[in-house]
């Protein structure tokens, strides 16, 4: 088959391992192009594979892509200097990522200005019930952003992830315009609530457009860039609202406000200018655009042998992912197909997809994502950002030295962070959620000795207080190398391929949620426990070392459709044996039945044979 049947062939399927062989092994007529250029038709006489209806190899093989074909570049974090447009494009994403991190470091430097207080006198300590508006006030954009995440799915699915970030900046920067603005606290709070509908947006379709455009051997230390943005932006507003406190008057803390618009705007007009999710345009019926997109990012020609088997990849997965939702519920999927695809039919679909989350062939995969989701959030790390000021005044440091200790605290993250471009890939996940909940556990559990014993005469007793700090800054440390990175990456691996976006959407929502239930409690809980806060985010620690334990299983070195084996359920086998059913009927009907293959009957609840 030459290279112009096979891009208007609607049936692609796996090539035998003897064909990819010969597909991959000759470089010398491989050609990369000027990035300027426009890329070029493929010849018709280059040789594709021919018979992609016969074998399932690709959802057989264990190893990793560098194994089995020629990549692009070297893996890990030293592949990205190979595809440095797809790093761009990934960077320039994962500013979505810098929004959300620098609201954070900007709130826990604001609330304790004498400057803010004054225009919102509610949240001061010396207020009834200051801790609880105060609590109210920071998380109103974790409760926005559930909002913005949860809903997000639909609006990347049908308006494409390119696109749909540019929305999510338009209300963002709505959303900082608004609290820039703000005259009173109700008007505050409904800002920081729109503002984060368009962070958890962000939240959402960020990673998932950077896991869609990048090569799988740099894919890894693609997906830790979100998380390194997110604490950069910690950083960086942390250091700016430091500076501003200083100016007199309200611009104190509304320039910080204002600013944060400024990486908006570059996300949004940025973004418009690189492509579009080649995942996403064969999902939408433009393959012969997503085959260009793929050229444009792996700076190549279309008749590049690596790209066009990774096109044919996507085509193939696309297609299967229909194939395997029209199986599991054929009534609504038939419903909506004879119907033109009614709005009631589309709802009906759509909800029905959604519920295969929870049913017996992917639960497990939904309660380890959202576990580790909840964990992040309630091992104490949003309460440290927010209001690590507050606590180390507990500790008996003076104003300036708290502020301080507390910028340096979110460095120290960042380091934590950069490690695990490495770990993720040398220990695996599991290992390193293990490890961080025990190094947390300790930090929380020695701070909070230290602060029950000497809270109530630090100046006696300093020499205990900044070891209480030291054990803060390790505790942040263990946390920036573990449980910062790993939630984030792991729910888009262990999802099935016609589960995932959703899945990753629902796991995003939960961090939200618990993110905003950790905002709303913090205050009160360090106004009224003083030492009793780090016991509650010790025992969190600990339990979510019993639930790495339990539920978190192993992901390092696997693809994508070893997940089946991994978690012990059946999903990836429904769709391997639909590709087989798929290829047996491109072969003719004697050909399965010669083969052995049993015929697969696919239920919502499962699959089973006969």
């Amino acid at each position: 088959m030459n290279i112009k049947e096979f891009l208007s062939s609607d049936n692609h399927h796996k090539p035998s391992r003897t064909q990819e062989q010969s597909f991959t092994k000759d470089n010398n007529n491989i050609h990369t192009e000027d990035p300027d250029d426009p890329p070029s038709h493929p010849s018709e006489d280059a040789t594709v594979p021919s018979d992609h209806a016969s074998s399932t190899a690709g959802l057989h093989q264990t190893t990793a892509v560098w194994e089995s074909r020629e990549t692009y570049g070297p893996p890990g974090f030293r592949g990205l200097t190979a595809s440095p447009f797809v790093a761009t494009c990934a960077a320039f994403s994962a500013l979505g990522g810098l929004l959300f991190g620098y609201d954070q470091g900007v709130v826990s430097v604001i609330l304790v200005m004498p400057q803010f207080l004054d225009v919102f006198p509610r949240i001061s300590d010396d207020q009834p019930n200051g801790g609880f508006w105060k609590g109210v006030i920071t998380s109103m954009i974790q409760l926005g952003a559930f909002v913005g995440a949860l809903n997000q799915s639909w609006l990347a699915d049908r308006y494409s992830r390119k696109w749909s970030i540019v929305v999510a900046v338009v209300i963002f920067t709505v959303g900082s315009a608004l609290q820039t603005a703000a005259v009173d606290y109700g008007m505050l709070c409904v800002a920081r609530m729109l503002g984060g509908v368009g962070i958890g947006m962000l939240s959402m379709v960020a990673p998932l457009y950077i896991s869609e455009i990048s090569p799988p051997e740099i894919r890894g230390a693609l997906l830790v860039l979100e998380e390194f943005c997110i604490v950069l932006g910690i950083c960086i507003a942390y250091w700016i609202t430091y500076g501003t406190q200083y100016i007199a008057g309200e611009w104190s803390w509304r320039l910080p406000f204002l600013l944060q618009m400024l990486p908006g705007f570059v996300l949004g007009g940025g973004i418009a200018f690189f492509p579009f999710s080649p995942r996403w345009l064969v999902s939408a019926g433009r393959e012969t655009e997503a085959l260009d997109a793929l050229c444009r990012l792996r700076r190549v020609k279309r008749d590049d042998r690596r790209v066009v088997l990774e096109w044919w990849d996507i085509k193939r997965e696309v297609a299967l992912q229909r194939d395997v939702l029209r199986k599991k519920h054929p009534r609504l999927a038939e419903s909506v197909e004879r119907k033109g695809g009614t709005f009631a039919g589309k709802v009906g679909l759509e909800l029905a997809a959604w519920s295969d989350l929870f049913k017996k062939n992917c639960w497990r995969r939904t309660v380890a994502g959202t576990g580790v989701m909840f964990f992040q959030q309630f091992v104490g790390i949003n309460a440290l950002i927010y209001y690590s000021p507050t606590l180390f005044g507990t500790m008996g440091l003076n104003h300036s030295m708290q502020l301080i200790l507390s910028g340096i605290l979110n460095v120290t993250q960042l380091i934590g962070v950069t490690t695990s471009i490495w770990t993720m890939d040398a220990l695996g996940r599991r290992p390193l959620l293990l490890l961080g909940s025990a190094a947390m556990f300790v930090s929380h559990f020695i701070i909070a000795v230290l602060v029950g014993l000497y809270s109530e005469d630090w100046a006696a007793h300093k020499t205990e207080g900044w070891v209480s700090a030291a054990f803060l800054f390790a505790y942040m440390l263990s946390f920036g190398a573990s449980w910062g990175p790993v939630p984030w990456a792991y729910p888009s691996e262990i999802f099935p391929s016609t589960l995932r976006g959703k899945g990753v959407s629902l796991t995003t929502s939960v961090n939200w949620l618990t993110n905003w239930i950790i905002g709303l409690i913090t205050p009160p809980l360090i106004q009224n426990t003083g030492f009793g806060a780090y016991v509650f985010f010790a025992v969190f620690c600990a339990l979510s070392a019993g639930f790495t334990w339990v539920f978190v299983k192993e992901t390092k070195g696997r693809r994508l459709e070893q997940m089946d084996g991994v978690f012990g359920d059946g999903v990836a086998g429904v769709e391997e044996r639909i590709a087989r059913r798929a290829g047996r009927e491109g072969e003719g009907p004697a050909t399965g039945r010669e083969r052995g293959d049993s015929e697969v009957v696919v239920d919502g609840d499962g699959d089973r044979e006969r």
